[in-house]
């Protein structure tokens, strides 16, 4: 099996978008966001099915919109339950939070 997973793809739908990867298999895990005006997102849903359990690919998806948001001086809201523990676990991530 390969050991490292799909490249994470954007897509962006205007005032919606999603980062996903996508196996192989053509099995799909995404994290979706809305966007809140031009200097906010809002991660409103992470779905992982289990051909991705335990390789980190929901981390992995909501590191690079971290990543991306940053770069973009723009802040993020975690809505999503997995998005605001990964939020709780990365004190680093504080500069891109939404107080």
């Amino acid at each position: 099996m390969n050991d490292t997973l799909p490249e994470i793809r954007l897509e962006d739908t205007g005032s919606k978008g999603r980062y996903f990867i996508r196996s192989a298999a053509g099995d799909v895990a995404e994290m979706t966001f809305s966007k809140a005006g031009e200097h906010l997102i809002i991660i409103d849903h992470t779905e992982v099915p289990d051909a991705f359990r335990g390789q980190g690919a929901g981390l992995r998806l909501v590191t690079r919109a971290v990543e991306d948001m940053r770069a973009a001086g723009k802040k993020i809201i975690p809505l999503c339950p997995f998005a605001n523990a990964q939020f709780r676990k990365h004190a680093e991530w504080a500069d891109v939070l939404k107080g």
